[in-house]
């Protein structure tokens, strides 16, 4: 599904205030940091708690794998400036068909600042321009206020609210579900919604020692 170009490690989006860029072993402190706390991994799927030792690289060694396969893309979010430690962690993996689902994750003490908003519309500008995706489809814990402000922020629209299985939370919990279709998001492009064409891929630089999709910046808001 995704393409050759974000298969190669040196892929990376550019947003007004991020760097979505694949995952790298020397980001394991700092995504350690975040998504072993409890009040993090509660609200995800698929991230233990407790975070067992070694779990932050194990999952960079699988980001990396499925990167480089072509089935997902997990992308470390990083801020512009200083260390660009990692903040947080943002993919998109194969579903049914030609459907895309979206995940992602925020370190707490950056929540709030529109940063997670930013990433999401990034991706999928990025997906909807470089795959035939028909649908890119996210939940969240229907306690999880600030997931469904995000998704709605980006231009996803509500589909229900059901019981999805949460691996890590074992079994099953209410969640509610969302879906952006490729309609809507060339619909809002033409409209001047909030979803916005990426750049034309003349725009990507292949000379330097990385690849580059500039997205033009998000409105600041709110995650």
């Amino acid at each position: 599904m995704f393409p050759d170009l974000t298969a190669d490690d040196i892929f990376r989006i550019e947003t007004k205030r991020l760097w979505l860029r694949w995952p790298r072993a020397s980001d394991a402190p700092a995504i350690a940091s975040f998504v072993s706390l409890a009040q993090v991994a509660r609200m995800t799927a698929s991230i233990p708690h407790p975070y067992p030792p070694g779990e932050a690289e194990r999952f960079l060694m699988k980001a990396r794998t499925g990167n480089a396969s072509g089935t997902a893309l997990v992308l470390a979010i990083t801020q512009k400036g200083g260390a660009r430690q990692t903040i947080g962690l943002l993919s998109a993996t194969l579903a049914s068909g030609r459907d895309i689902e979206f995940g992602y994750v925020l370190a707490p003490q950056v929540c709030g600042k529109g940063f997670a908003s930013e990433a999401v519309e990034a991706l999928a500008d990025t997906v909807f321009s470089l795959t035939r995706a028909n649908r890119i489809l996210a939940n969240s814990r229907v306690d999880n206020i600030a997931s469904r402000r995000v998704l709605e922020k980006t231009g996803f629209a509500f589909v229900d609210t059901g019981l999805d299985f949460l691996p890590a939370r074992g079994g099953l919990h209410p969640c509610d579900r969302f879906q952006l279709d490729r309609k809507t998001w060339a619909a809002n492009r033409r409209t001047g919604g909030k979803s916005r064409p990426m750049p034309p891929m003349a725009q990507q630089a292949h000379d330097a020692s990385e690849a580059k999709v500039l997205v033009p910046a998000a409105p600041q808001v709110d995650d």
